[in-house]
């Protein structure tokens, strides 16, 4: 509009509990809320689910991160789903830290995937992520982001 450069998504590779994985589907995980980081971009996240069947299934699209206190970020969690903002600000707030980000999702794909024994093989061994994994500068991921994305799409939603 401004004639300001859009910011190109930045890939990364987080883990997710399985309950909140469902929630973004039936609408009600409209955000994703993190203690860290890495950018101040659109995020391509793909995901790595803990269980009930660990594997990498999944690429989201996050907006822009929006930066706030742990109360801040909170109230968004609470208007996407009353009662979940206190869980998202003791969440945010552990350790004392004063500052927490919510990214938007807007497009949540479901693919096929790799178990854990499928990413061991093709990382040369394989651990699942803690915190992120910036895929750019590892060449194995970014090789196993490109065949995920290349097989065909289970289920795909948009933001709500």
């Amino acid at each position: 509009m401004f004639g300001l450069p859009e910011l190109s998504p930045v890939p990364v590779v987080m883990s997710l509990d399985a309950q909140w994985y469902e929630r973004m589907w039936s609408g009600g995980k409209t955000h994703e809320f993190r203690r860290r980081f890495p950018t101040g971009a659109p995020a391509q996240w793909f995901v790595y689910l803990t269980g009930p069947e660990p594997r990498l299934c999944a690429v989201i699209d996050l907006g822009t991160p929006i930066e706030g206190s742990p109360r801040e970020l909170a109230r968004i969690a609470e208007r996407a789903s009353p009662g979940e903002g206190t869980l998202v600000e003791e969440y945010l707030a552990r350790g004392g830290r004063e500052v927490g980000y919510a990214m938007p999702i807007l497009r949540v794909r479901e693919f096929a995937g790799f178990t854990d024994t499928d990413l061991d093989r093709m990382l040369d061994g394989f651990r699942p992520p803690e915190g992120h994994v910036l895929v750019k500068g590892h060449v194995g991921w970014r090789a196993v982001c490109d065949r995920l994305l290349s097989g065909a799409v289970v289920r795909e939603t948009t933001a709500y």
